[in-house]
């Protein structure tokens, strides 16, 4: 018959015999354990004495060394697999952590990389903002020349337009004077002629009274007996 102690201690031992999610198969060092409590048991075996000589008590007390030793073995064997698979998961930490810090230094070199970048940016944007700005002011003022420009134009329009009219008059007024004065020489031209007729009418006959006069003349000095 088994102990009250002893049940509870097989019961307690039963949640360690389930799998465990770590690293798989024993370690050398727990093969070397395994050896060792086999040499253990083979020692206290071979120091217990013969069990059909034993009484109940002598037997009971036996069967619970003997699960205290194999408890001792199966937890001896579980520390050193433990210890395995967290020097295991000590190597895998240490591992995540050099990618870790690599990674850090990678995004801060990412970030430092995007710093720059996002700097360059607002550094063109503020050059883009000075450049639309001078462009905009440069339009005003090419704005308000343009309508200066658009007023002396206007004006000088105004100007031209009076110097055409008052051209367009005086050429009219020269025209109609020459036209007048072209009908007046014509009328001169005729009047001319007329008084040219009358002068050589008059000059004919000026030599005709000329030429009378002279014959009367010759002809009155004439001695009178010439005539007989």
């Amino acid at each position: 018959m088994i102990s009250p102690f002893f049940k509870k201690k097989e019961s307690s031992e039963k949640p360690s015999d389930q799998p465990q999610d770590l690293a798989p198969g024993p370690a050398p060092e727990q093969a070397d354990l395994a050896i060792e409590a086999g040499d253990e048991n083979k020692a206290y075996g071979a120091n217990v004495p013969d069990k059909a000589k034993m009484d109940k008590k002598s037997l009971d007390l036996i069967f619970a060394v003997e699960q205290m030793i194999q408890a001792k073995q199966h937890t001896e064997l579980q520390v050193n697999e433990l210890q395995d698979r967290l020097a295991h998961a000590g190597g895998n930490i240490e591992r995540l952590n050099r990618d870790a810090r690599h990674l850090n230094k990678v995004i801060e070199e990412r970030e430092k990389s995007i710093h720059e970048l996002e700097q360059k940016i607002v550094d063109k944007n503020m050059k883009v903002d000075q450049v639309v700005e001078d462009y905009r002011e440069l339009q005003r003022k090419m704005s308000t020349e343009i309508e200066e420009l658009k007023s002396v134009i206007e004006l000088e329009q105004q100007k031209y337009n009076g110097l055409l009219q008052k051209h367009n008059d005086t050429l009219g007024e020269k025209n109609k004077r020459i036209h007048e004065l072209e009908e007046k020489m014509g009328r001169q031209e005729v009047e001319n002629q007329h008084l040219k007729q009358k002068y050589d009418a008059t000059h004919q006959e000026k030599v005709y009274l000329a030429n009378m006069i002279s014959d009367f003349t010759n002809r009155m000095s004439a001695p009178l007996g010439r005539d007989n």
